[in-house]
């Protein structure tokens, strides 16, 4: 029974954790602003389960391109900003069980996600004018990450590319400019919701799961960035019909992100990730190509 939790867990980092190398989420920005940024991104690895298990090699190739809207705004002259990301993803797959090569493939929505944050200090909700003038000081910020079940999903399935159950990521976040270098962190819990047709019958729960992650970026004279970004998640075990499996998950990332404005209201951006550290032997890398527009 083991084999079918490990697998499910480590898919679910992919699309959902290994996404989690956000910078500038608490950023200080002028209200009134919309982002609207098109992106495709690129996953592979090998991904090792518990070696007493009759499985090895198990690797994914997963394509995806996902629309994200960003709108800012004003409460109790605080500044907030919501956030909507739809993705759309093509994954295929091989390992080899038994001695044998099995190979399998998805395509279609993966789970949508909305964002919604306020910045309790540090940033006031300005306008474009007023904003020009204002030296930006610490900032102390709160959000709510809800995953919405969206994904395609096969009950039938072990790996699909929706979960069938909605999470909920309350998080803390703290920034700070300085001359040319931005530092920000934030600390966060995923909350699930039960997956009551797993594997069609079965019940999967999970308990929360802890995640933190580090940014520093560097600003040249142009607005063009460069940062170094690092994440670290403890994935919570898993429950199927109540029995726990002892599948907890610790892992480590470290990653760059590098953004060139192209016009005034343009920006191209450019991330990579890779592992550093896994218990379970989660070993993948991922690039993200982005095309970021920005309007009033």
């Amino acid at each position: 029974m083991k084999i079918i939790p490990a697998i499910l867990i480590c898919f679910s980092c992919f699309l959902v954790h290994g996404q989690d190398l956000e910078p500038r989420a608490y950023a200080n920005v002028p209200k009134g602003i919309n982002v609207l940024a098109v992106g495709y991104g690129f996953i592979t690895g090998n991904v090792l389960t518990d070696p007493a298990l009759p499985i090895k090699d198990f690797k994914l190739n997963t394509q995806s391109l996902g629309i994200n809207y960003i709108r800012s705004f004003g409460i109790a002259k605080k500044l907030a900003r919501v956030q909507v990301s739809l993705p759309f993803a093509d994954m295929q797959g091989k390992l080899i069980q038994n001695g044998e090569e099995v190979t399998g493939s998805r395509t279609g929505m993966a789970d949508m996600r909305i964002r919604f944050g306020i910045n309790l200090t540090g940033s006031p909700a300005l306008d474009r004018k007023d904003f020009r003038q204002y030296q930006q000081k610490a900032i102390f910020g709160v959000s709510l990450v809800t995953s919405v079940p969206t994904g395609r999903y096969y009950e039938d399935k072990i790996i699909n590319l929706g979960n069938n159950r909605w999470a909920f990521k309350p998080e803390i976040g703290i920034s700070r400019r300085f001359t040319h270098v931005y530092a920000e962190a934030y600390l966060g819990t995923w909350f699930y919701t039960d997956n009551t047709e797993y594997l069609t019958n079965k019940v999967l729960q999970q308990k929360p799961t802890v995640t933190f992650q580090a940014h520093a970026s560097y600003y040249f004279k142009n607005q063009m960035w460069l940062g170094l970004n690092t994440n670290w998640y403890k994935v919570g075990e898993t429950r199927i019909d109540g029995v726990p499996l002892n599948d907890i998950i610790n892992d480590w990332r470290i990653g760059t992100t590098f953004s060139v404005p192209i016009s005034k209201a343009q920006a191209l951006r450019l991330q990579f990730h890779t592992g550093l550290m896994s218990n379970l032997g989660l070993n993948y890398d991922s690039v993200t190509l982005a095309y970021q527009y920005v309007f009033f």
